[in-house]
């Protein structure tokens, strides 16, 4: 009977991906496809160098015995394009990709004379893109490859926490723009809108990845759900033939060590991928006392890919994915002492397939789909205090996306629908060790000890359309959303989205406002048992309210001014007003964490990045964000047990400040290459501090949590006190030769060995610490 479920569960998913190669997606980048031929039309085998100073993107490629060439993948905007071949004169010109429909462009090579001179090519054309409505950060794979070391868990995370406008709270979770548990990532056009972070789930690993983009305003229609920030990761490949690969070792501090494999083969019109990692460190989270309590961690993933090029005009892929994660909840003072284990674990896997399909010159249909299954367990052992809690949550989702890219004159529209089908499960139980930590008379189990059991489907649908205009120097991006939210309550929304630019090429500059309406979905871990009947037992005082949407307004003004043909200066103003302002709690001092909302939250500030790309020797950037945010009184979600239900029920207005109200933030990195084959890099990052609430003393607070964390809070402000961590890195190429190279890259961070504490035992969120000063070595070959 077993065999037989597991065979019919086999038979659903193999069904309902094998479906899925029918449905729509789209993502917000362009395919560029060129032919290299002599004088007589002959095709040639060249090398073709890609810049984009705007984008991060610089990459060389080889043209087949044809001359054709195919890139994949690439962020809209302009690029610099050289062709070179043996015997022919070079040649250059830009090229802009602006839509999904794939770019065409010939190049005929003239044969060359004896060189004269050396030719200097300038770049400084694609410094701006003199088309972007909004804030985007590019990320391109020069800075993933020689990105610091990170803790198992979080390098995609540490790029993303990089960028202006974004910073970390507790275990690397992510906040953009002061928003909480709002952030969304779009894998290879397929959304995932579930928290990614370190101690909720699985990661994806940073050098499986080929560019990003990062959106915090002038977001695409396209996007929904989860708009606080949109991170866009690209994991396409090219499609060179033959076998081609990379094997990455790794290891450093808190007996840290990881290996990852990828391996491709091409062969006709066939691309056959797969990527191996593992990883494992004894400092997985962020802990909440210096000793790093029970603090271990393994990471693992598994991806295979397969895309087949079926006609000119058609084209398949497929992508199954497998990560999972093992970690131990870090201990306090008074729970290691009495021998306390927490264990948490998470699996994920997922199956993407796609269909693209060129209907036209001028029309493009991308049909993409997604099903995945996730499990998160955590469990704790008899010495846990002050309780004990058993937790086994999950959910099914099946994804699917229809649009339509139409390229006529200057304007290139996208339409579309999706929905998205999740179902949840819950199981939680628990069991008081200490019931002087709790108020009187609370239950020391459920009634009868019958675990809570949860399960409901969220089922969303929505609906865009979308157009970018270009108007000689100016360009518009209007979009408008339709959304649809279904579980535990039910609505609907419609969001405009509106951002207009001018390009004044006399002084390089841009200047762009926009406006985004929002509708934003809950975060739906364990919302089923905060909102059930059973919680009532767990307390005399209990205030349950169903958590809705949020629903807000997003404003952005700013400026991108190119200086000196090799710099480029970002400075942005923003202004986000959200209702139902979403944030999170904690059910009885667990880890178990759910979702509540207030009236409403204002965050407002400036950001303001300069960058250079390349000037000689050095590349780099700093970049400060300043950002102010409240939220206010009452609460109008979530659960509130004893002294927290009777607050939330008086409290029916104030204002506070936000837990993510960090007011100053700096970072910086520069990297200088000292010869060809060697560099060397600086980097800082300052915070000036998140506030907390704590309702003991500082003796009280020197008892839980020692000296060392109290001396790094500043009780008169109510704020946590500045942050600031140095790193350095070294880089070198051991072996290079033809497609063969080995690269070793060596890390140090927080070289100043400060104590930043991220976190201190506030209302929402307890004690986080950030790493000591840390050592990693980093060793990559490629063939």
């Amino acid at each position: 009977m077993m065999q037989q479920k597991g065979m019919r569960k086999i038979g659903v998913w193999v069904f309902v991906l094998s479906c899925t190669i029918s449905l729509f997606g789209q993502t917000n980048t362009g395919e560029l496809r060129l032919k290299v031929t002599d004088p007589d039309g002959l095709g040639l085998k060249s090398t073709v160098d890609l810049e984009s100073e705007a984008n991060q993107f610089r990459k060389s490629f080889s043209t087949d015995e044809a001359g054709n060439l195919t890139v994949k993948g690439l962020p809209f905007g302009l690029y610099r394009l050289q062709v070179r071949c043996e015997g022919f004169a070079e040649r250059s010109d830009s090229v802009e990709v602006r839509s999904a429909i794939p770019f065409e462009r010939r190049f005929a090579l003239a044969v060359s004379a004896p060189p004269a001179s050396v030719t200097v090519h300038d770049n400084s054309e694609t410094l701006i893109d003199p088309q972007r409505t909004g804030t985007i950060n590019r990320i391109g794979s020069d800075a993933i490859e020689t990105q610091v070391a990170s803790l198992p868990g979080r390098s995609l995370q540490n790029l993303v926490n990089s960028q202006p406008g974004w910073f970390y709270e507790g275990s690397a979770v992510l906040h953009p723009r002061g928003s909480e548990y709002q952030t969304q990532f779009v894998l290879d056009g397929i959304p995932l809108t579930d928290n990614r972070s370190p101690g909720f789930g699985p990661e994806i690993e940073a050098a499986d990845v080929q560019s990003m983009s990062v959106y915090t305003a002038g977001i695409p229609a396209e996007y929904g759900r989860k708009m606080g920030g949109v991170v866009e990761v690209n994991t396409v490949r090219d499609t060179r033939s033959g076998v081609h690969g990379q094997l990455v070792l790794s290891g450093g501090s808190f007996e840290t060590a990881g290996a990852l494999g990828a391996l491709q083969y091409g062969w006709g019109k066939n691309t056959l991928g797969a990527t191996v990692n593992g990883s494992m460190t004894s400092h997985y989270l962020n802990p909440p006392v210096v000793q790093n309590y029970t603090n271990s961690g393994t990471t693992g993933d598994f991806a295979v890919n397969f895309e087949r090029e079926l006609t000119e005009r058609d084209r398949l892929s497929l992508i199954v994915r497998h990560e999972l994660s093992r970690f131990l909840v870090p201990n306090e003072q008074l729970q290691e002492a009495a021998g306390q284990r927490q264990d948490r674990n998470n699996f994920e896997t997922m199956g993407i397939a796609s269909y693209q399909h060129i209907f036209s010159s001028n029309v493009l249909g991308d049909f993409r789909g997604m099903v995945r299954d996730v499990a998160e367990g955590s469990f704790s052992n008899p010495s846990s205090t002050p309780i004990i809690f058993f937790q086994n949550n999950g959910f099914r989702e099946g994804y699917f996306k229809g649009a339509i890219s139409i390229h006529r004159g200057n304007q290139e529209w996208k339409a579309g629908i999706e929905s998205d089908a999740i179902f949840l499960h819950e199981r939680f139980n628990y069991q008081i060790t200490d019931p002087s930590q709790f108020d009187p008379g609370t239950p020391p189990t459920f009634p009868g000890g019958v675990p809570f059991i949860g399960n409901r489907a969220d089922l969303e649908q929505s609906a865009f359309l979308q157009d970018q205009i270009h108007l000689g120097k100016w360009s518009i991006s209007a979009g408008l959303r339709w959304d649809h939210y279904q579980l535990l309550v039910n609505q609907n929304a419609v969001s405009p989205r509106i951002g207009i630019a001018r390009y004044v090429p006399s002084a390089d500059l841009l200047i762009h406002a926009s406006y985004d309406r929002v509708f934003q979905t809950p975060d739906f871990e364990n919302i089923l048992l905060s909102s059930s009947p059973a919680v009532v037992s767990l307390s005399s005082q209990v205030l349950r309210l169903p958590v809705e949407p949020s629903q807000g307004n997003y404003f952005e003004v700013g400026m991108t001014k190119g200086l000196f043909k090799t710099l480029s200066l970002d400075v942005n103003y923003f202004n986000r007003s959200v209702n139902n302002f979403a944030d999170d709690d904690q059910l009885l001092d667990t880890a178990v964490s759910f979702p509540i909302a207030f009236r409403k939250a204002r965050i407002y500030g400036a950001e303001g990045k300069l960058e250079l790309p390349r000037w000689r020797h050095l590349s780099g950037f700093v970049s400060y964000s300043y950002m102010v945010g409240s939220a206010y009184l009452p609460v109008t979600g979530g659960l509130f047990l004893g002294d927290g239900a009777g607050n939330a029920l008086h409290d029916i207005s104030g204002r506070f400040w936000a837990s993510q109200d960090q007011r100053n933030t700096v970072r910086t990195r520069f990297r200088y290459q000292l010869i060809p084959r060697a560099w060397v890099a600086f980097g800082a990052q300052y915070g000036s501090g998140l506030p907390f609430e704590f309702t003991g003393t500082q003796t009280d607070a020197v008892a839980t949590f020692g000296q060392a964390i109290v001396d790094r809070v500043n009780f008169d402000r109510g704020r946590i006190r500045p942050s600031l961590s140095l790193d350095a890195s070294v880089g070198a190429y051991v072996w290079k030769k033809d497609d063969f190279t080995m690269r070793l890259q060596a890390d140090v961070q927080n070289i100043n060995n400060r104590l930043n504490l991220i976190d201190f035992a506030g209302l929402f969120s307890g004690n986080a610490i950030a790493p000591p000063r840390s050592y990693a070595l980093r060793l990559e070959t490629s063939f």
